[in-house]
């Protein structure tokens, strides 16, 4: 009788200790909550403006062109997009974040910055 509780109690330990490795291994591999931003567009009350996903998919400097109404011409606007990390998110708006990937890792508790790939 006493073997047998010696076995659960190990079999306890080690079922409990690969569910710790789990989640440390499933958190290294998430990506942290980013947001895609215009750099240029920081504002101290509000933080940096959201712009569309694609603005940053494309590379760290995209332009959208449009129609300008008064002279009926053609205009481009600039956006200094990047991915902003790990930030608060009010009224189209993010702040308190930051540029690296690594460091928004780093947050999160286990570090896992140094194994994986870059940010992107």
């Amino acid at each position: 009788m006493a073997d047998q509780r010696r076995k659960l109690r190990s079999s306890t330990v080690v079922l409990g200790g690969m569910g710790v490795l789990a989640a440390a291994l499933t958190s290294c591999g998430s990506d942290p909550d980013r947001r895609c931003v215009d750099r240029d567009s920081y504002e101290y009350v509000n933080g940096y403006k959201i712009v569309a996903d694609k603005n940053c998919k494309s590379g760290s400097t995209s332009s959208s062109s449009g129609k300008n109404r008064k002279s009926g011409g053609s205009r481009t606007d600039t956006v200094d997009a990047a991915w902003y990390y790990d930030s608060d998110v009010s009224a189209g708006h993010a702040d308190y974040g930051t540029f690296s990937r690594s460091e928004a890792v780093d947050r999160d508790g286990f570090g896992c910055s140094g194994s994986g790939s870059g940010g992107g």
